[in-house]
């Protein structure tokens, strides 16, 4: 079993101090100890593309609060902030155990329509973690909308050009769960819930996104983007076990390993998955 916390928040504008303090406060007062803790994209400033303004480098502040959170709560905690590294700017997953132990992740496909692809590096590997029995793939908002990226039992290295599958190959997986941290606008809410549900289906897999609510500061003459969160559990057979809308919100959910395995043991559609290479 894995229990796991999904923090439904809203976000204070290019403001990391305050979010870190919101935050840290709702991590205090869990209900109930956890697992692995998900907090959205961005988590301490929103979806920005002011990268030169809001960018910390790897080691320091908000790196720090998440480790001393992770040893805190005795959970993983994982989420993307804005880090700069070696010239570049990532839109970075930590996901830092209770021990210090630590992996990142940075955004596979930045999205274009908002300028984030020139602002960005986009990241060159797949991120798969064990824990507590379970093998976790965390990614990052748009990354959703491409399905060959976040493939279950498919052959990813860190050459981003290049992903391979073949067909009938043996019935281990990547993965069990698949995250997503997000700001996802409410103007594609459809779109998120659809695809949640379409990653679980095809992959055999739990899936959980965690989005934001609330309203951003991306304003052009008008309001921000408003976020309705609609964070969600989904299993590994598409069913919907948890969605909330529009308010704050902190959920814990308990996942069943021996459930997931049952069902890929009777219905094992990964074992005729087609043969794919993609190349970019």
């Amino acid at each position: 079993m894995l229990r796991i916390t999904l923090l439904q928040s809203n976000l204070f504008w290019h403001d990391s101090v305050a979010n870190r303090a919101m935050l840290e406060e709702k991590l205090f007062n869990l209900p109930e100890p956890t697992d692995l803790i998900v907090l959205p994209e961005m988590f301490t400033t929103g979806f920005t593309m002011a990268a030169q303004a809001v960018a910390e480098p790897m080691n320091l502040t908000t790196f720090r609060w998440i480790r001393q959170m992770a040893a805190q709560t005795g959970a993983i905690v994982t989420g993307s902030y804005v880090v700069k590294e070696n010239g570049h700017f990532f839109n970075r997953l930590i996901w830092m155990q209770p021990d210090g132990q630590f992996d990142t992740y940075d955004k596979r496909h930045l999205f274009r329509m908002a300028g984030e692809d020139a602002i960005y590096t986009a990241g060159t590997r797949r991120l798969v973690k064990e824990w507590k029995g379970w093998r976790i793939c965390p990614l990052i908002c748009y990354d959703l909308r491409f399905p060959v990226w976040s493939r279950n039992n498919a052959s990813l290295d860190s050459n981003p050009g290049q992903v391979t599958k073949e067909p009938n190959q043996s019935s281990s997986f990547d993965y069990d769960l698949l995250l997503y941290v997000a700001n996802w606008p409410a103007a594609r809410r459809n779109a998120w819930n659809v695809l949640l549900q379409a990653r679980a289906i095809e992959n055999l897999s739990y899936v959980v996104g965690v989005n934001r609510v609330g309203e951003d500061g991306n304003r052009d003459g008008g309001p921000g983007h408003l976020y309705t969160g609609d964070s969600t559990v989904i299993d590994f057979k598409g069913d919907v076990l948890f969605r909330h809308s529009d308010t704050e919100i902190i959920h814990q959910q308990t996942l069943s390993l021996d459930e997931l395995r049952a069902f890929r043991e009777k219905f094992p559609a990964n074992l005729d998955a087609d043969s794919f290479t993609l190349l970019r």
